[in-house]
């Protein structure tokens, strides 16, 4: 069982957001560690990305919510940290 994670480690939203709660993984389980834009049927949604062109979507999507870009930008500044950006 892995741990519950509070936010995808893919995009870094806040996994409660999620309408299901998480990806799935290739069974049609819960994947309580990435959320579900990013990950879908055990993988990723958008295998080819970086990590700064899902800042940049990231940061356009908050934006687009009405987030001012500096709020943007300090919730991605730390998405180089998450799971799947560790190298």
């Amino acid at each position: 069982m892995e741990k519950k994670n509070k936010h995808c480690q893919s995009c870094g939203m806040p996994l409660k957001k999620d309408e299901k709660g998480g990806g799935s993984n290739a069974d049609g389980s819960l994947n309580t560690l990435y959320c579900s834009l990013c990950y879908q049927d055990g993988r990723f949604t958008r295998p080819d990305i970086t990590v700064d062109e899902m800042k940049s979507l990231v940061k356009g999507k908050m934006k687009e919510m009405g987030i001012p870009g500096f709020m943007a930008a300090f919730f991605t500044r730390k998405m180089a940290n998450l799971r799947r950006w560790e190298k």
